[in-house]
């Protein structure tokens, strides 16, 4: 993108050619820190899974400076899969949050070095615990990894910046071994996409995890008729039933769904000159509708809609019977289609 002078309130500053270059090196370099700890993953890294797996309480996330950013980060992909967990600042627990742990717990800490003050002086009050520790470090001989049970080594690294200071190398080998650690565990446990979806009710993430269930008519604004009564009355119930969906289910004696009467049907039949709203619905509804479930995902529920060109389409049970009606308005409601 051209900066615009005027807009910038003065000239464009010079840029120097080879800064993209730079830029390119530092990917580079942080892609290889990854790349290199692949082999490193070995009976140390088993052996922090199954001490996660085997946590009775939380598994407690620490950290100071940047990798403390990556600890909450880690700490909250943990809870989101399954594996509840907190965050802890270890500056924060020599002031009285070290309460936060307790017997049954499991430390995940991260540090680079090994050697980060705040972080190695509660290791004596964890150890008293019998809280098992798990190290995130470059330095396995360092103060943390000596004290630690298990020590993921992230091996030698050389920081990405110009000055070799700022944690960035670094930064991105803890957040990519504490991925690798979270997910390993996710792999061995019994969580599903409903568990998952249970955990993330908000945002465009949990409208994608919706099922057909939680925002399909129900109850009283699912509207059913038997296939004997009339035209005129099916679109009494149509037009009474609470937020007036335009189509009803139709069913016979033992209520099974055998059609579905629509407002376009209505349309139809106008059009072709069809005024005898006395004929029982059955000889002019839809016959073999489309039909969902509820435990489908409403996102593939609206594909339906969208491939089949309709507007609603009856959820049914697995006799067959319908126990809901989605309707296009309630996807779009609900922002499962038309949301950002």
């Amino acid at each position: 993108m051209t900066r615009n002078p005027a807009r910038a309130g003065g000239a464009t500053p010079a840029v120097r050619n080879d800064t993209a270059a730079h830029g390119r090196k530092v990917l580079e370099a942080e892609a290889e820190a990854i790349r290199r700890l692949i082999p490193r993953l070995g009976s140390a890294f088993d052996d922090a899974v199954e001490l996660v797996l085997a946590c009775r309480g939380r598994v407690v996330v620490t950290g100071m400076g940047k990798p403390g950013f990556i600890a909450q980060k880690l700490s909250a992909t943990f809870a989101s899969t399954g594996t509840p967990s907190l965050y802890l600042h270890p500056a924060e627990a020599l002031h009285g949050d070290l309460g936060r742990v307790v017997s049954g717990d499991v430390v995940v800490a991260l540090s680079n070095s090994g050697e980060t003050e705040e972080l190695n002086r509660i290791l004596p009050a964890l150890d008293r615990l019998g809280v098992p520790v798990i190290a995130i470090t470059s330095r396995p001989t360092s103060e943390l990894g000596a004290a630690s049970d298990v020590v993921l080594d992230l091996g030698d690294i050389e920081e990405a910046c110009p000055m070799g200071l700022a944690p960035t190398t670094s930064a991105v080998a803890l957040l990519a071994m504490g991925d690798a650690l979270a997910m390993a565990v996710l792999s061995e446990k019994p969580f599903t996409s409903d568990d998952y979806a249970a955990n993330h009710p908000g945002g465009k993430l949990g409208r994608r995890l919706k099922k057909v269930a939680e925002v399909m008519r129900q109850g009283p604004q699912n509207p059913v008729v038997k296939e004997d009564v009339t035209v005129t009355r099916a679109i009494e119930v149509m037009t009474m039933t609470p937020g007036r969906p335009g189509a009803t289910s139709v069913v016979d004696g033992l209520g099974r769904l055998v059609g579905i009467f629509t407002d376009g049907d209505l349309r139809r039949l106008i059009q072709g000159g069809h005024t005898d709203f006395s004929v029982p619905v059955r000889e002019v509804m839809t016959r073999k509708p489309h039909t969902v479930r509820g435990d489908l995902l409403a996102l593939d529920a609206a594909q339906v809609l969208r491939e089949r060109k309709i507007d609603q389409v009856p959820v049914v049970d697995d006799r067959r019977r319908p126990v809901g009606l989605l309707d296009v308005q309630d996807l779009l409601a609900a922002r499962i289609v038309g949301a950002g």
